[in-house]
């Protein structure tokens, strides 16, 4: 989180911006500018989002609507869609929460193995409920994950689609991680499961190490197996859905012996669940700090605008 920028709107519908949601030094990597805002009457508090400087909005604005019609687990809830046609916006309540660079910049580096074990089977979760109803996210990166008291959530929804229409999609994207773009998505194939798994593998790369495309060395060993396979660039050898992700992660941790096939089992979410994730405690301080920022922070006072008193009249 920081403070406002000149060049930041003040208003938004009828929220007043307070705070920038993500640091300057991740802002590349970020689909969208998002903001801290409160309603006038101090009543509510949100995360209000807009597009990217030079983005286009209309198709911005398109995925900000499906957003708002989503009502899936581990999905942003956002819950109104405002502004103009150049200048959209849209509002989601506000609770505590930071992008995932945040939370290794708290953290002091990467997460714990068995934190991102816990972190990944539940936005594979979130995956699995939004593939069965035919929602491809399409916009999964570090900075689309929020980590809130309650766990992940998934933000930027879309935010693939938004950047370029299908075939003619270039090599990178702005405000998208290229370590997170499946190949097939690079070349213009339209978005769909297999490149949710490929980007959520970045994303458990990126919680392991700090970085999206790491060395296979680099990976905690636990997590080499079924991170390196969301990472094939051939979607046929990646895992086949998230709900079988979702299985593997959530399976005790242990190093995989490649000689054998994965274990039996259902391949779906159905009957299977994503286990509580356990934040550090540098991580809640972060959150709690973030609140009681907010808490403390009051709406900026509107002044009338100065003129000169009028001179004195003669009186005869």
């Amino acid at each position: 989180m920081e403070r406002l920028r000149q060049d930041d709107p003040r208003q938004l519908g009828p929220f007043t911006t307070l705070a920038r949601l993500d640091a300057a030094s991740t802002e590349r990597s970020v689909p969208e500018r998002r903001y801290l805002a409160r309603s006038a009457d101090g009543e509510r508090t949100v995360l209000i989002g807009v597009p990217r400087v030079g983005a286009d909005p209309s198709r911005w604005a398109v995925e900000a609507e499906g957003a708002r019609r989503l009502r899936l687990p581990r999905f942003l809830a956002v819950a109104e869609v405002g502004g103009t046609a150049g200048f959209p916006w849209y509002a989601a309540p506000y609770t505590p929460m930071l992008p995932l660079p945040a939370v290794l910049a708290a953290h002091g580096g990467p997460l714990p193995e068995d934190l991102v074990r816990g972190l990944g089977a539940v936005l594979a979760e979130g995956l699995a409920a939004a593939h069965a109803q035919g929602v491809a996210h399409a916009g999964l990166s570090p900075a689309a994950v929020l980590l809130t008291p309650g766990g992940p959530v998934l933000s930027c929804f879309g935010a693939v689609r938004a950047a370029a229409p299908e075939g003619v999609r270039p090599a990178g994207l702005p405000g998208l991680d290229p370590g997170c773009l499946a190949p097939e998505l690079a070349s213009g194939a339209a978005p769909g499961p297999g490149g949710d798994v490929f980007a959520l593998g970045s994303v458990l790369a990126y919680a392991s190490t700090g970085h999206t495309v790491p060395e296979q060395g680099e990976l905690p060993p636990g997590l080499r197996g079924v991170v390196g396979a969301c990472l094939a660039r051939d979607p046929a050898d990646r895992p086949r859905s998230a709900g079988e992700l979702l299985r593997r992660l959530s399976a005790p941790a242990r190093v995989p012996d490649p000689r054998l096939p994965p274990p039996p089992g259902p391949a779906t979410a159905l009957g299977d669940a994503a286990p509580p994730v356990v934040l550090p405690g540098r991580v809640v301080s972060a959150l709690a700090a973030q609140s009681a920022w907010l808490l403390a922070t009051e709406l900026p006072t509107v002044h009338e605008p100065f003129t000169s008193p009028a001179p004195p009249r003669k009186v005869h």
